[in-house]
């Protein structure tokens, strides 16, 4: 009977998967794909629910051929967000030209991030502190008690770094082996590396330049064929998010999420009142906040459903150059850059939400100004080199509490929630990274206003012209 139950599921959901496919041939657009893959997800997901119960083993085993199509899509998505990164670096790099600057445009993208998270920190500190959360309150169960036992032993990996020990950590001393994505810092790393061939070709140019020349024939075939990877790779996103949405509905307890819903709410607050700061940056910097909100949402659903940063990549890139006219040297390190520093949701908002809910527990002042400016100083530090993946938050917690000599096992009460609200924090994530791009390409005059007013063409209508 489990069997035939299990067969059941999935064969709804290969009709809901051609209901997509339906909609793809008749040319519906790819907003309403997405989102119509979205609702479908959800419905579906809360009908399993229901019908099932949240731990069943007929749901378990029904997701598990449910993440061919949405595990599998996040797959192809970090399949080629090294080499994404790699071409359109080093193709960026190669050519600038005049007034275009490689240092200013990584100090402008880099500045933007850090402000914002230190804004970000500032944000949750006044939430949490609003909302009067406590670690005290939470009740910790025999899952609760693992989890704070395993973030116990992780924290040996990150209390004895310095920082000085942490900046070396983002040099590639094997970038092969950063091109696996072998280490945390890897994406930057690759980042790094690329940047250091771009530099070496615009040099090779003075000296060599048939050999300069014959690189960059290598390279622009290269990345013509990367992005039409790229391309394929994006017309599944709808897909991709029925199959993920329907996964997370099904499978998320209601009873955990109410035993736990002071924090999820006042996380869902911060997250939305940083979103609305994008939005008044944004409109400060001459954009219209509802156009970019229009031309974002795609990809900030796919974040959401992902809760990967970096997968999220190459639809980034996509979004900010085909629908947003930010630059492609621009819109490739902003993207890069925002999956490894100053994430606002994992490694700005979360962090100091966890420090001042365990501050009472150790005698501390979550209201004291010391308290409270010690505190983003050492979020915006350790901001960097966050990896952009599930678990991100978690090791930039692990930094910031163990610098500030509070205890981590507590953030382990928070085990039962923590998918939840990671969809959010991948969000805000991505958005910053898209804003970072958006508002360094207006300060460097690299943004084509053109296109971002341009009403016309869908992402995966531009993504093949």
């Amino acid at each position: 009977m489990d069997t035939f139950l299990v067969v059941l599921n999935v064969v709804v959901m290969l009709v809901l998967l051609g209901i997509l496919y339906w909609m793809q041939r008749k040319h519906i657009s790819f907003t309403k794909r997405v989102f119509t893959g979205l609702g479908l997800g959800l419905v579906y997901g809360v009908i399993l629910q229901l019908v099932y119960g949240a731990g069943s083993d007929t749901i378990a085993k029904s997701v598990d051929w449910f993440n061919l199509a949405g595990n599998g899509y996040v797959k192809l998505l970090q399949m080629i967000v090294i080499p994404l990164i790699m071409v359109s670096i080093i193709s960026a790099i190669m050519n600038l030209k005049g007034k275009q600057n490689l240092g200013k445009m990584s100090f402008s993208i880099i500045a933007v991030l850090l402000i914002t998270t230190a804004i970000a920190a500032a944000v949750s500190i006044a939430t949490s502190l609003s909302f009067n959360l406590t670690a005290i309150e939470i009740n910790a169960g025999d899952a609760e008690q693992a989890r704070g036992a395993a973030l116990e032993e992780r924290v040996g990996e990150v209390e004895d770094l310095t920082i000085p020990q942490q900046v070396l950590s983002f040099i590639p001393a094997n970038p092969f082996e950063d091109m696996t994505g072998a280490r945390s810092t890897s994406t930057l790393a690759v980042v790094i590396f690329s940047a250091f061939v771009g530099v070496a070709v615009l040099g090779l140019d003075r000296k060599k330049p048939e050999q300069a020349q014959t690189f960059r024939n290598v390279i622009e075939a290269v990345y013509g064929v990367v992005m039409r990877i790229v391309t394929i790779v994006l017309r599944l996103t709808p897909y991709g998010i029925l199959a993920l949405i329907t996964k997370v509905v099904s499978t998320t307890n209601p009873d955990e999420i109410l035993k736990l819903i002071k924090f999820v709410l006042a996380s869902y607050v911060a997250l939305l009142i940083m979103f609305v700061i994008h939005l008044v940056l944004i409109a400060l910097f001459g954009y219209n906040p509802v156009t970019y909100v229009r031309k974002v949402l795609p990809t900030l659903v796919f974040a959401f459903t992902s809760r990967s940063s970096a997968a999220t990549i190459p639809l980034n890139v996509e979004t900010q150059t085909r629908k947003l006219g930010v630059s492609e040297g621009i819109a490739n390190l902003s993207a890069s850059f925002g999956a490894t520093i100053g994430q606002n949701g994992c490694a700005g908002i979360y962090p100091a939400m966890l420090a001042v809910m365990i501050a009472p527990t150790v005698g501390i002042d979550p209201t004291s100004w010391d308290f409270i400016l010690t505190l983003i100083a050492v979020v915006v530090i350790s901001s960097f080199g966050v990896a952009g993946v599930g678990g991100g938050a978690t090791f930039a917690s692990l930094i910031v509490l163990s610098t500030l000599n509070m205890p981590v096992a507590l953030a382990g009460l928070l085990i039962s929630v923590e998918p939840l609200i990671d969809m959010g924090r991948t969000a805000l994530n991505v958005n910053d990274s898209i804003t970072s791009g958006l508002i360094s390409s207006k300060i460097l005059k690299e943004n084509n206003q053109d296109v971002y007013n341009d009403r016309g063409p869908d992402l995966d209508v531009a993504a093949t012209s």
